[in-house]
């Protein structure tokens, strides 16, 4: 690189909706750290829109489902990028970076992999595998007795160092800073015009984000009816209405929550509700990512499972309040650990987390969760 020329940075992204929000601390400290580069994002075609406005990026380049590591090879030899980051751990991550021919490439050692990189970076300390147990150790646990396994992790667990590992090595700062993403206010009232939510008005309701979903499995899943009954006994003491948010496949527990909600809401206030002022809104399936970072924005608090949204609101500086059964909020909590907006509940069982898609057993670290808890947990959050 010639005195003068500016640094050009390639950052091959992660492909998940949580782990891109996890990712944002590293990539404000590296332009932090390199304040003058021009640093462009290499991500799935799914998460452009996550990444619009972001201060710690410069340009985005995308990828799709059928594009092959040859062809974004090709295709980003074009921008003649002098400096490689892979926070993924994949072996095609890294390959990718170097059939572009970006002359320095930095990643985390690994099988397969270390061939195609020039800075193969050590495994951090305090580093936690998410150890899946099997039935057999579940049911040893819990004959054993005794309280939740999942605390007392190293205080650099969280996955957030995983990636400022990484600009660590490239000379960043390593102290974490909150997991960020941006939302202008343009893009929240267009939110509300598309879905005619009332946000201006003298008597504009509070709006509270719900989403019961989790794309992972449904061993992260808190059961749907106690949703429901949480988000009536929030909206009885609150009068907030809500937003349901969650995928195409979960469209029709939306619609279920949704009617629950309405029925209760309109038999508490003795009269149907106004046309256009219904006290749910179901949006599973109905947004872009765009817009769903939107929505989050306008929440007053989320109520969700352990996934993508919950970070994103997090991120936007929406509460969260999240009952945590087969995974690790020191793991992969919301925002920068040990927030104190964020409420995150658990049950004192053994077997938690065990990391698991489905429950072998009797799903006693969700079921061990109750309404009443969330629902104060909601309104502490909610201020």
């Amino acid at each position: 690189m010639s005195s003068g020329e500016t640094q050009r940075i390639l950052v091959r992204g992660v492909n998940w909706l949580g782990d891109a929000v996890m990712t944002t601390p590293a990539l404000l400290r590296l332009r932090e750290f390199r304040p003058d580069a021009h640093i462009t994002l290499l991500t799935h075609v799914k998460l452009k829109e996550l990444w619009r406005g972001h201060p710690a990026i410069d340009a985005v380049e995308t990828f799709g489902e059928d594009d092959g590591v040859l062809k974004i090879g090709r295709r980003l030899k074009a921008g003649r990028f002098q400096v490689g980051l892979v926070l993924p751990n994949s072996p095609r991550s890294a390959m990718e970076l170097w059939l572009a021919g970006v002359p320095q490439r930095i990643g985390h050692a690994g099988r397969w992999r270390n061939w195609f990189l020039t800075q193969a970076v050590p495994a951090r300390t305090g580093a936690v595998q998410m150890h899946k147990r099997s039935k057999a150790e579940i049911e040893r646990l819990i004959a054993q007795g005794g309280v939740r396994t999942g605390g007392g992790q190293p205080d650099k667990a969280h996955h957030i160092y995983q990636y400022l590992n990484l600009t660590t090595a490239m000379g960043a700062k390593p102290e974490p800073l909150p997991p960020k993403l941006s939302v202008s206010e343009e893009a929240v009232a267009q939110f509300a015009s598309k879905f005619k939510l009332a946000v201006k008005a003298t008597e504009a309701p509070m709006w509270f984000g719900l989403n019961a979903g989790a794309e992972y499995g449904p061993a992260k899943r808190w059961p749907e009816e106690r949703f429901t009954e949480a988000a009536i006994g929030i909206q009885k003491q609150t009068r907030c209405r809500w937003l349901i948010f969650g995928l195409k496949t979960e469209k029709e527990s939306a619609e279920r929550m949704m009617a629950a909600i309405q029925r209760a809401a309109e038999q508490g206030s003795g009269r149907e509700a106004a046309a256009g002022n219904s006290y749910a809104v179901n949006l599973a399936g109905a947004t872009s990512l765009g817009e769903l970072c939107a929505g989050l924005k306008l929440c007053r608090v989320l109520l969700t499972n352990d996934s993508g949204p919950m970070h994103v609101a997090a991120a936007l500086g929406t509460p969260v309040v999240v009952p945590f059964g087969s995974t690790s909020p020191e793991l992969t909590g919301p925002g920068l650990p040990g927030d104190a907006r964020h409420q995150l509940l658990r049950a004192n069982v053994p077997c938690a987390p065990c990391f698991l898609r489905e429950c072998p057993i009797d799903f006693r670290c969700m079921k061990g969760i109750g309404v009443e808890e969330v629902v104060g947990a909601v309104l502490r959050a909610a201020g």
